[in-house]
């Protein structure tokens, strides 16, 4: 396995290799950068583990810091790339269940044995070509399988992290859990809740936006780990839906389809799809057909719940609030007043919300015509502006004799829409509009 001269391998990372070996110490590529390498993927990022301690690894390189001393950890910042170089080491007791109170600095085979999973424990030299594997971590990924390390009840009690970790990489990957890993994930499932709402979130938004988003959330459901989350999306499992709008099944099913429709979805799209229907299995209703009646303001509710459970910034937890709440209103795009559609359309989430419409339609009855009239009408609508100029300001309204108030606001809304309509153009017809709709000003003293 000679991937040195490789255009895949970075040459800051090989640089860092070198450097440490010209001085007499280890030095190997670590970790994930060696599984994706295996793979014929380009890592994301180049971490070195090496049992040069953390100060003569700043001493060789001027743009560094030490960010774990305590875990042997510097970064190292080259021609604009950040690498982590970090000492062998063992692990202490986790008390925490997330960091070790103690380190140990150690060999390569100790430090392997430290790590997560079989296929983030393998070792690359750059400058042999050589592949060291203390763990069986090749031969996992030849069989396409997600392995602790060791006793995976150990594992997972060091750092509860890896219970999502592990379904993250699944997921991913395309692999399948090795049955006594899957089996402990199934057991310690409640351990999850000793993870920062912070570490949960950020890995729950890779699982929707890495890809495989749908595979995901079903392991999440087997092993348990989404009941312990998430269990308002647990919920919508058994919840059947009227056919004639969606043949496809429960709200489960349509959501699991709509996640493996999505393409590079930003966070807040990919966490849209995945609440917009939350609010259905508290709505259920049979009627003269299966209903949920207003399930879009009841889900926006639950979705606000969950960001703020999660630790959302508050952007975030306000464009998922919308598409949730608004997913059912651009149903009624075709009828509404151009100046009610303008509205939706200059909206900040609507790009977003527009594609949640698209895909939510793919995935039950098919039919894209509110997409197609949402299009065009974004388009011949950018052409003649959805925010044109105010052609009265407050100060206006004052020299025609109006008082400032909480009136100004419902007049300039009022005169706006009439723009969006197109019935007034210029400041004379706005002039006659406000004095015929809101009457002389005297009588408004």
């Amino acid at each position: 396995m000679g991937l040195e001269d490789q255009p895949s391998i970075d040459a800051g990372a090989i640089l860092i290799v070198r450097t440490l070996r010209e001085r007499g110490y280890q030095a190997l590529l670590a970790g994930g950068c060696v599984r994706d390498l295996l793979l014929g993927r380009t890592p994301k990022d180049w971490d070195v583990a090496t049992d040069a301690d953390p100060a003569a690894v700043q001493q060789l390189f001027a743009r560094s810091e030490a960010v774990g001393g305590h875990f042997g950890v510097v970064l190292v910042h080259l021609e604009g790339r950040q690498y982590e170089v970090a000492r062998f080491r063992q692990d202490g007791v986790y008390r925490d269940g997330r960091h070790p109170e103690t380190v140990v600095f150690a060999s390569a085979e100790q430090d392997a044995q430290r790590r997560d999973f079989t296929i983030n424990g393998m070792f690359f030299d750059p400058l042999a070509g050589q592949l060291i594997d203390y763990v069986g971590g090749r031969e996992d990924l030849d069989r396409q399988l997600i392995r602790a390390i060791g006793q995976p009840q150990e594992r997972f009690s060091e750092d509860q992290l890896r219970l999502l970790r592990a379904v993250r990489f699944a997921a991913r990957l395309g692999f399948a859990i090795e049955a006594q890993t899957l089996e402990a994930i199934a057991e310690l499932a409640p351990l999850i809740h000793r993870v920062s709402a912070e570490r949960v979130r950020d890995e729950l938004t890779l699982m929707l936006t890495e890809g495989q988003a749908a595979r995901a959330m079903q392991l999440l459901l087997e092993t348990g780990l989404l009941r312990q989350i998430l269990p308002e999306v647990v919920a919508m499992g058994g919840v059947a839906q009227p056919p004639e709008f969606h043949p496809e099944g429960d709200v489960w099913t349509h959501v699991c389809l709509m996640l493996d429709k999505m393409a590079g979805p930003t966070p807040t799209l990919a966490w849209g799809v995945l609440l917009h229907d939350i609010g259905k299995p508290p709505t259920y209703r049979e009627a003269d057909r299966i209903r949920f009646d207003a399930h879009d303001a009841v889900g926006a509710q639950m979705a606000d719940q969950i960001c703020q459970r999660l630790r959302m910034s508050k952007a975030q937890t306000e464009q998922i609030d919308e598409l949730v709440g608004q997913h059912m209103r651009i149903r009624h795009a075709a009828e509404m007043r151009p100046s009610k559609l303008k509205r939706l359309l200059r909206e900040p989430y609507f790009p977003e919300l527009l594609e949640l419409h698209r895909i939510d339609c793919l995935c039950s009855h098919g039919s894209l015509d509110i997409y197609d009239f949402c299009q065009a009408q974004s388009q011949a609508s950018a052409s003649e502006g959805l925010r044109p100029a105010r052609l009265l300001k407050g100060d206006d309204l004052i020299g025609m004799g109006f008082r400032p108030g909480p009136l100004f606001k419902e007049i300039l809304a009022a005169l706006e829409d009439e723009q969006l309509e197109g019935r007034v153009t210029d400041r004379k017809e706005a002039e006659c509009f406000v004095r015929e709709r809101f009457g002389p000003a005297e009588s408004r003293q």
